[in-house]
């Protein structure tokens, strides 16, 4: 099929990204039980951090590929005057790419508009007050439903029930509190957003879930250890409010862009014993910044090799974008 110049290079765009997000997503499939046991040997911080990086890998690389040298190489190297025949693989392969991000853009659409709703309704029936200690706004719910979590991305909220109030000690409402401000701390709502924009290797097949449950416990375990900070009163509070609003029962389900208190309820007694057992070390402060410079110096010497490359590559990449064309 002959395609004009435009749509030949958005359909090589396409096809490029699914062939690497396939690649890349199904080498990582293959060894993330190797991964997962690698990140119980870390802190629990350090886990969450290491499994969130390694499930977005695969759409970061090809979204890298794609922007940075797949349609740099072709608008140079490729003349605009060229009516050029387009196969029938390469169609597919970015029909399907196409029919990934169409779903993956459906799914976060969805779960930001279902959030936005859930936040707007629990604000015009309920009471918004400030809880002394912390920064930020409380959403106070009518009725005895075990709700206690954190809702919104930009400026999140927090969701208590009058239930919740009622059964927890000063004590352990805090220490449940402060398990609610490490989430927002680290952005958790974000991060689960950013996996739902994740293309999956394949329509409505994501092998990578097992990564995103893994990562959902060790975020639990993070926020229990930032909540407690090594203190072993905060940890025994917080077991017992893990414990009382487990007591109280199943609550409602919560939009996904939302934490809760219990929102890995089947890792409860792992969580319970955990707290009981020791007392877990507070995360070091100073351990972001390193990682950060780290990270901003190995961005740095990648884009200052891309650039002293950059002939060498978009060449070599031009030529393995003939072949996908063909």
């Amino acid at each position: 099929m002959i395609l004009p110049y435009l749509l030949r290079l958005l359909c090589l765009c396409f096809a490029s990204f699914f062939v690497l997000n396939f690649a890349a997503g199904s080498l990582v499939r293959v060894f993330s039980a190797s991964a997962v046991r690698f990140a119980e040997s870390t802190s629990a911080e350090a886990a969450a951090r290491f499994l969130v990086c390694l499930r977005l890998l695969p759409y970061v690389l090809a979204t890298f590929f794609v922007l940075a040298l797949s349609v740099p190489s072709y608008l140079w190297l490729e003349p605009a005057s060229t009516s050029e025949r387009v196969g029938v693989i390469c169609i597919v392969l970015g029909l399907l790419a196409a029919a990934n991000w169409f779903l993956a853009i459906v799914r976060t659409g969805h779960a930001l508009l279902a959030s936005l709703f859930h936040r707007w309704r629990c604000q015009s029936n309920s009471q918004e007050r400030g809880v002394a200690g912390k920064s930020l706004p409380v959403i106070i719910i009518e009725g005895e439903a075990p709700v206690l979590a954190l809702t919104g991305l930009l400026r999140p909220s927090l969701l208590i029930s009058r239930g919740v109030f009622r059964v927890l000690s000063t004590e352990e409402l805090d220490a449940a509190l402060r398990h609610e401000c490490a989430h927002r701390a680290s952005r958790d709502n974000v991060k689960r957003l950013l996996m739902l924009l994740a293309p999956d290797i394949l329509p409505f097949f994501n092998p990578l879930r097992f990564l995103e449950r893994s990562w959902s416990k060790f975020a639990e375990w993070a926020a229990d250890d930032q909540a407690s900070s090594g203190d072993a009163s905060r940890a025994v509070s917080l077991a017992a409010a893990l414990v009382h609003v487990a007591r109280m029962g199943t609550a409602s389900r919560l939009p996904h862009l939302s934490t809760s208190l219990l929102a890995c309820d089947r890792d409860l007694s792992v969580r319970v014993h955990r707290l009981l057992q020791g007392v877990p070390k507070a995360p070091s402060a100073s351990k972001p910044a390193h990682q950060h410079m780290r990270m901003v110096a190995f961005l740095f010497a990648g884009g200052l090799a891309t650039v002293l490359l950059a002939p060498f590559t978009l060449s070599s990449v031009h030529e393995l974008l003939e072949l996908l064309l063909h």
